[in-house]
């Protein structure tokens, strides 16, 4: 069998770019904090109050990474936990005053990586390979917790 055509594969893609966004992250906008924390802390300063697997559902974390992730930040005091005055086994999440300001720092770094990221593509096809991607990673999610088993190859 010859050798197949990787650039038609979109998972050796997505790897590479996310072997790039890796890069970038570390280079442009923080070693310490990594993007999925800056995911959850973007949440909850969006949502401030959310839920441990209300975050996780929100950026895309399973629950055993979003466990870690908040757990981190807590260490950081990035986070506070407050149990929850109506349902007492759970604990609402929101960004401390250090959270908060590490948040703006992160978004405006952020806003730069992206740009150079996305810098070979024109804005009209920045915006399009956007919607694609989103679209692409919406439908993975279901791939998570399918509601009908897939389908198997013949």
């Amino acid at each position: 069998m010859a050798a197949v055509d990787l650039s038609t594969h979109p998972g050796h893609l997505a790897r590479r770019l996310q072997q790039a966004h890796y890069l970038l992250w570390n280079t442009m906008v923080s070693e310490e904090i990594t993007s999925p924390q800056f995911a959850v802390l973007n949440a909850l300063v969006a949502e401030p109050g959310l839920d441990q697997r209300t975050v996780g559902e929100r950026v895309g974390l399973d629950r055993s990474t979003v466990a870690e992730v908040v757990s981190r930040l807590g260490r950081r005091d990035l986070i506070d936990k407050v149990r929850d005055p109506e349902d007492g086994r759970r604990s609402l999440l929101r960004p401390t005053d250090d959270g908060m300001r590490a948040h703006r720092r992160l978004t405006v770094r952020t806003a730069r990586m992206n740009q150079v990221f996305l810098a070979p593509l024109s804005a009209g096809e920045q915006s399009v390979f956007l919607d694609l991607i989103q679209r692409v990673a919406d439908a993975a999610e279901g791939l998570r917790n399918p509601v009908e088993p897939l389908a198997s190859p013949r």
